[in-house]
């Protein structure tokens, strides 16, 4: 099996190259710039000079950062160009090489009014400039080529996807014990979790499983926003003396849900797994890693 990876430099991309890597299994990325939306002949080139096997799109606007969704908001042609029309320009090359396409999306093409964890079948309705591209790529790729599988993952964080966590911790630090949080239901979602998925889901289609469709993949228990600081805060008091000194003054100031952030990003993985076999893994474990490698770095543990 032989993959061609567009978004290998994103964090989901740079861990799934670590697995690729370790399993000996055969992969090429094309540079940043090489399959663009306005130069569809190069693209075409690309890939086809490449010729793999099968063409995993992790490219997004934005790609491997945790403020993509508000900074969207901001640069909605560049989130247009990147979103919709790179990933159907991609699909339409897959087609006409009949290369499978496994491309990533993400929960935020639902408007989050839902109680219980989204479904496939649930209809999407985005409220923000990343889920109104994403649902659109989403769109043309399953018009363009039925051999696709799009997959909608929690959010995202990781090594080289931090952002959010790291300022989470300064305004504590900062605000001696204060820290301001937004009301919302998600799914925290290791960033090396999911490309353990992405690659199980490669290696069935590369056994010419008939799977197409769009799935959805989340770590073990969602929670509220409030909740994962928490438990973040936990992990960071281990390492870090200023935030052990407000561990026991610890205030949560909630903030009201406004669009693009979604009051409930959660997603069911139940067919996911009946299709794949692919169980959810809980994200605690990738948090405390992800923690202790902060402070790792500092050479303060």
């Amino acid at each position: 099996m032989k993959l061609l990876i567009i978004g290998a430099d994103s964090g989901v991309g740079v861990e799934l190259g670590k697995l690729l890597k370790e399993r000996q299994i055969s992969w090429v990325a094309p540079d940043t710039d090489a399959i663009l939306a306005r130069d569809p002949l190069a693209a075409a080139r690309v890939i086809t000079q490449a010729a793999p096997d099968q063409v995993i799109n992790l490219a997004a606007f934005a790609a491997g950062s945790q403020h993509a969704l508000t900074m969207a908001e901001s640069h909605p042609d560049a989130c247009e160009l990147i979103n919709r029309k790179q990933a159907e320009l991609v699909a339409q090359v897959c087609d006409h090489l009949h290369i499978p396409l496994i491309h990533l999306s993400t929960a935020h093409v639902f408007g989050g009014d839902k109680k219980l964890a989204y479904n496939e079948q649930d209809l999407p309705k985005p409220q923000g400039v990343y889920g109104q591209t994403a649902l659109a790529g989403e769109q043309a790729i399953t018009a363009t080529t039925k051999q696709h599988i799009i997959v909608r993952a929690g959010w995202l964080f990781g090594r080289q996807q931090d952002e959010i966590l790291r300022q989470w911790l300064d305004e504590l630090k900062k605000g001696d014990g204060s820290v301001a949080v937004c009301r919302r239901k998600f799914a925290p979602t290791p960033i090396e979790d999911l490309a353990r998925v992405l690659l199980a889901i490669s290696q069935q289609v590369d056994c010419q499983a008939d799977v197409w469709g769009v799935y959805h993949y989340a770590a073990l228990e969602p929670l509220r926003e409030s909740e994962f600081v928490q438990q973040l805060v936990k992990f960071a008091a281990q390492h870090d003396e200023a935030v052990y000194r407000v561990l026991d003054h610890l205030t949560i100031n909630l903030s009201r849900i406004e669009a693009p952030q979604i009051a409930n990003a959660t997603l069911a993985t139940k067919k996911i797994f009946e299709t794949f076999g692919i169980k959810p893994r809980p994200w605690h474990g990738s948090l405390q890693r992800l923690v202790k490698s902060w402070y790792k770095a500092r050479g303060d543990a």
